[in-house]
């Protein structure tokens, strides 16, 4: 065996049991069994391969793990893990590890609690590579430093990607309503940079969709289902062309809404039953207008299809009422769960207060297996979390937050931008806290009480996310 084809077969196990090592550790005491096991399944791994190499060096760069300058490659039950651990690479400041010497368990025990401690600290690589000067077999090296003003940079082109799908979306529907072609190659762009700034900053431009604009709902929500199914996609491991083509065919799926007269649209009261009845005609209506659009291909017909079948729903007793059974395109289910979410979790016409987002997923929760599809529904859960970014919560510290960024491992622990002090007093800027940090008596310094309504309180979301 080569000495690059060991690090090959065993790079996917060494990754993915560091990430059941460091999930373990954050729910359990280092001397749980559990935390005891995983130790001693990466030493069963980690150890034999120094009679290979000199050395066993794992990178983060940019979305993917090298071992020994080899890119591990892993199958799709294992993205969750890798995902997991890019994430806590990140959070503090890490970008190698390297074991130079056969490991033992103590100093993987100690190596587990060091890096568990470093993430609470204002310089969490520095507090990590001190609190392991002692191991002399385990060295660590700091990721690219992220300047405050690249920060800034990578906020103003989120922004910038999301409002240009917004005007994008507005200059559509208007061309359309006017009669004018619209070429669907102008759209696959703007959605071409959607996926783009997704993959590199997704919990940023996830939280722009947290930013409702009632005057503009119908663009706004367009977006907003484009960027949640994209992600949705992105979760499950889709290619960068299928998310292109998905976060296309999402944009598109409310088209044919145009065909609504705007009075019975823009109605502030319940419909009637002739009114309804115009509503649930709009899936065929899109279908229809897509199958017009300039540049007629593969996507347009993949996009006709979502349009026709999102209000089917999963277990097909939505609209339209079709003469046989059916099974539902794969884009079609995605698209609904982020359509059902952003719809409700938004401020329409006929629905001025939107149910907070932890509110929409219990609802959702409820339809799972009927209207949504069950296994999709949970990768949207574990992407949004139990609190989704925007979310108001009340701390038993009597401080209040914004949902700032999800924590997929422990779903009621989110970072959160404290916006309200203990005293009451409104801060101008946010301080992010995490809610996974716990004190000395490994007790946890905050956590969530209850959520709140942004708008009783008379919060912008925008003011602080922006």
């Amino acid at each position: 065996m080569s000495e690059s084809k060991g690090i090959e077969l065993k790079g996917k196990d060494i990754v993915n049991q560091l990430a059941v090592m460091i999930r373990t550790g954050h729910f359990h005491t280092l001397e749980n069994v559990a935390v005891e096991n995983a130790i001693k399944r990466f030493l069963e791994i980690v150890n034999p391969l120094f009679h290979e190499e000199d050395y066993i060096r794992i990178d983060l760069i940019g979305e993917f793990f090298y071992i020994n300058d080899t890119r591990i490659r892993y199958p799709i039950e294992l993205l969750l893990n890798f995902d997991f651990l890019i994430r806590e690479f990140r959070r503090r400041e890490l970008g190698t590890i390297s074991f130079v010497s056969p490991l033992k368990k103590e100093e993987v025990k100690e190596f587990l609690r060091c890096f568990l401690k470093a993430a609470f600290s204002n310089t969490p690589f520095e507090t990590l590579e001190a609190s392991l000067e002692r191991i002399d077999s385990i060295q660590v090296e700091k990721l690219k430093q992220i300047k405050e003003d690249e920060t800034i940079d990578k906020r103003k082109l989120v922004k910038k990607t999301y409002f240009n799908a917004v005007s994008f979306t507005r200059g559509v529907i208007n061309k359309i309503r006017s009669g004018e072609k619209v070429s669907i190659k102008k759209a696959k762009r703007v959605i071409e940079s959607v996926v783009d700034t997704l993959l590199a900053e997704e919990s940023l431009l996830i939280g722009m969709t947290a930013i409702k604009d009632y005057d503009e709902y119908t663009y706004h929500h367009s977006v907003n289902v484009s960027i949640l199914s994209i992600a949705i996609g992105q979760k499950i491991g889709l290619h960068r062309r299928a998310l292109t083509e998905l976060g296309l065919v999402a944009l598109f799926h409310d088209i044919g809404k145009m065909e609504i007269p705007v009075e019975v649209l823009n109605k502030p009261t319940a419909f009637t039953e002739q009114e309804w009845k115009l509503v649930r005609r709009h899936p065929f209506w899109g279908a229809r207008t897509i199958l017009k659009l300039r540049g007629f291909d593969k996507t347009s017909i993949q996009s006709a299809i979502v349009a026709f079948e999102h209000h089917l729903h999963y277990d097909l007793s939505g609209y339209p009422k079709i003469r046989s059974r059916i099974p539902l395109d794969f884009y079609t289910k995605i698209v609904s769960i982020a359509d059902q979410y952003d719809a409700m979790t938004s401020s329409r016409v006929y629905s001025r207060v939107p149910l907070p987002p932890d509110r929409a997923l219990s609802v959702m929760m409820d339809r799972a297996g009927s209207q949504i599809d069950p296994i999709l529904f949970k990768f949207f859960i574990n992407m949004v979390g139990v609190y989704p970014v925007g979310s108001l919560v009340l701390l038993d510290s009597k401080e209040m937050g914004l949902v700032y960024e999800c924590n997929p491992l422990l779903a009621d622990r989110p970072r959160v931008m404290i916006i309200v002090d203990e005293r009451g007093q409104r801060l101008k800027k946010g301080n992010v806290v995490d809610l996974t940090e716990r004190d000395t008596e490994g007790k946890y310094l905050r956590s969530i009480v209850k959520t709140l309504d942004p708008n009783k309180y008379k919060i912008n979301l925008a003011e602080y996310l922006l």
